[in-house]
C-alpha cells in the first residue's frame, strides 16, 4: 500500500497527449463583470499587408477570460474609432459601457510597428491612460498581453498575469499494439493558450515541471536511462543541467523565491524525505528526517518555511516545516485526503489536491481564517497552480475521458477549459510574471 502511495505522491500519471494548440472555453463567467468596450485596434499602414495579429480581439479575450470585465461585442458597437477626438461618449454610454479602448497600429521601421492605444472612462469623458509601444511582427501577441495587463491593473488596482505563460506535459503516442510507441514532451505556451512549443522530448517519463522565480529556467523530473533524475533547463537556450541522479526518488523539484535553492524529495537515505539543495555549490540539507513518506514540498513567498505532503498522521495530509528544520506542523484537518499544497503569491492561501466523496477536486484554504472551500467539480483534477497575481488556480481534469487544463478564479465565480485539438495534458504550471513586467 505504501508503494502505491508513493507513487501517486511521487511520479504521478503520464496520460496520452499530441502537441496542439490550446483554445479556452470559458464554461462559468461571473456576474457583475465590468462592462468594457475594446474597439478593433486600426491599422495606419498598406492594407495589403496588416499585422500578423488583430491586437484589440486579444485584448478583449484576456480581459474575458479574467472573469472581471465582459466586452461589448464587436457587431453591437455603435462606433469603432480609433483616435481619441473620433469618440462620441454618447455612443457608448447608451449602450451601458463602463469604460472604452481604443488604439491603432502603425509600421515602424522594417518588421516593426508602433501600438497606441487609451483607456477611458466613458460616463466621466474622460482618457484615464494610454501609451505607445514599439513591437515586432512575433512579438506583437506579447504586446497585447501587456496592454490588457495594464488595463487590468488600472481598473482593479491588481497586476495583470496575461503576459505569462503556463508550462504542462503531454505525451504523443504513434503506432499501435506492439509497434505503440509514447513520446513525452515537456511544453510551454503563453497564458491563452498560443504558441505551444516543446523545450524537452523524451522516451521517457517527463514531470513535476517548475519554473524558476525569473521564468528564465524549469526543474522537472526525467527518467532518461530508466532512472528518476532532477534537471534544470533555461527555457530560451534549451542548456539544461542534471541536479540529482540518486538511487531511489528524485522527485518534485521546487525553486526558492530567490532562485538560489531546490526543495526536492530524495530517498538515497532510505525513506523519502524533504531536502533542500544549494543550486551553485551543490550541497544538499535534509528538511525532514521521518519513517513516513515526505513528499511534494513547496515554498512559501518569504522563503522561510515549507509546506509538503506527509503520510505521517495515517492518511496524506499537508505539512509546514521551516527552512531551518524542526518540528513540522499540520496545516489540513478537513478530509482525509489533501495533498500536492502550494502558496498563493501574497502567501495568505493554500491551494491543493482534496478528495471528496471518491472524487479528487481543487481545494484552497485561508490560512488566516481557516477557511477550506473545494473549487473543482471534477472526478480526477490535480496539479493546482496559482496565478502569479493570484487571481486564478490552474489545474488538470478529464473531460469524456481526455485530459485537459481547466482554471477557475480563486472566488470560484469564474471557470475555464483550455483543450487541445487532440489529445491529453496534464501537469501545468503557471509562470512567474516576466522580469521586465515586475521593473515596469
Amino acid at each position: 500500500m505504501k508503494r502505491i502511495l508513493l507513487l501517486f505522491f511521487v511520479l504521478g500519471v503520464v496520460v496520452q497527449a499530441r502537441a496542439s494548440t490550446l483554445t479556452i472555453e470559458i464554461t462559468q463567467g461571473a456576474e457583475g463583470a465590468l462592462p468594457i468596450a475594446v474597439v478593433p485596434f486600426a491599422w495606419r499602414g498598406d492594407a495589403g499587408s496588416p499585422p500578423p495579429h488583430e491586437v484589440g480581439g486579444i485584448v478583449a479575450a484576456d480581459l474575458q477570460r479574467s472573469g472581471r470585465f465582459k466586452p461589448l461585442p464587436t457587431n453591437e458597437m455603435l462606433a469603432r474609432p480609433s483616435r481619441g477626438e473620433d469618440v462620441d461618449f454618447r455612443d457608448w454610454r447608451a449602450l451601458g459601457v463602463d469604460n472604452l479602448v481604443i488604439g491603432d497600429v502603425s509600421p515602424n521601421g522594417p518588421g516593426g510597428y508602433l501600438v497606441r492605444f487609451y483607456l477611458y472612462d466613458v460616463f466621466r469623458g474622460e482618457q484615464i491612460t494610454g501609451y505607445s509601444m514599439p513591437t515586432t511582427a512575433s512579438d506583437l501577441r506579447a504586446t497585447a498581453h501587456h496592454i490588457a495587463d495594464i488595463i487590468y491593473e488600472t481598473l482593479t488596482g491588481e497586476p495583470g498575469a496575461f503576459a505569462t505563460r503556463i508550462a504542462y506535459v503531454t505525451s504523443i503516442r504513434s503506432g499501435a499494439g506492439e509497434q505503440a510507441k509514447e513520446r513525452v514532451e515537456l511544453r510551454i505556451a503563453d497564458a491563452d493558450g498560443y504558441a505551444p512549443q516543446a523545450i524537452v522530448s523524451s522516451d521517457e517519463p517527463i514531470m513535476s515541471p517548475a519554473w524558476s522565480p525569473d521564468g528564465r529556467r524549469l526543474a522537472y523530473v526525467s527518467f532518461e536511462n530508466a532512472q528518476p533524475s532532477v534537471w534544470i533547463q533555461e527555457v530560451f537556450t534549451g542548456k539544461r543541467e542534471r541536479m540529482t541522479s540518486f538511487k531511489g526518488i528524485n522527485g518534485a523539484p521546487a525553486f526558492s523565491p530567490d532562485g538560489r535553492y531546490l526543495a526536492l524529495t530524495l530517498s538515497k537515505d532510505g525513506n523519502p524525505d524533504i531536502f533542500i539543495m544549494d543550486i551553485a555549490r551543490r550541497s544538499l540539507r535534509a528538511i525532514t528526517r521521518h519513517w513516513s513518506i515526505d513528499t511534494e514540498p513547496s515554498w512559501s513567498p518569504d522563503g522561510k518555511s515549507l509546506v509538503f505532503t506527509s503520510d505521517r498522521g495515517g492518511k496524506p495530509q499537508i505539512y509546514r516545516v521551516s527552512v531551518n528544520g524542526g518540528e513540522a506542523q499540520r496545516v489540513t484537518f478537513e478530509g482525509d485526503y489533501n495533498a500536492r499544497a502550494s502558496y498563493s503569491p501574497d502567501g495568505r492561501m493554500l491551494t491543493m489536491v482534496t478528495r471528496v466523496s471518491g472524487a479528487y477536486r481543487i481545494a484552497t484554504l485561508d490560512l488566516d481564517r481557516g477557511d477550506y472551500r473545494v473549487m473543482s467539480t471534477g472526478r480526477l483534477d490535480e496539479s493546482p497552480s496559482f496565478a502569479p497575481n493570484g487571481s486564478m488556480i490552474i489545474y488538470a481534469t478529464r473531460v469524456g475521458g481526455k485530459g485537459v487544463l481547466a482554471a477557475v478564479s480563486t472566488d470560484g465565480r469564474v471557470q475555464q477549459r483550455l483543450r487541445l485539438q487532440e489529445g491529453d495534458v496534464r501537469e501545468p504550471v503557471w509562470s512567474p510574471h516576466h522580469q521586465q513586467q515586475r521593473n515596469r
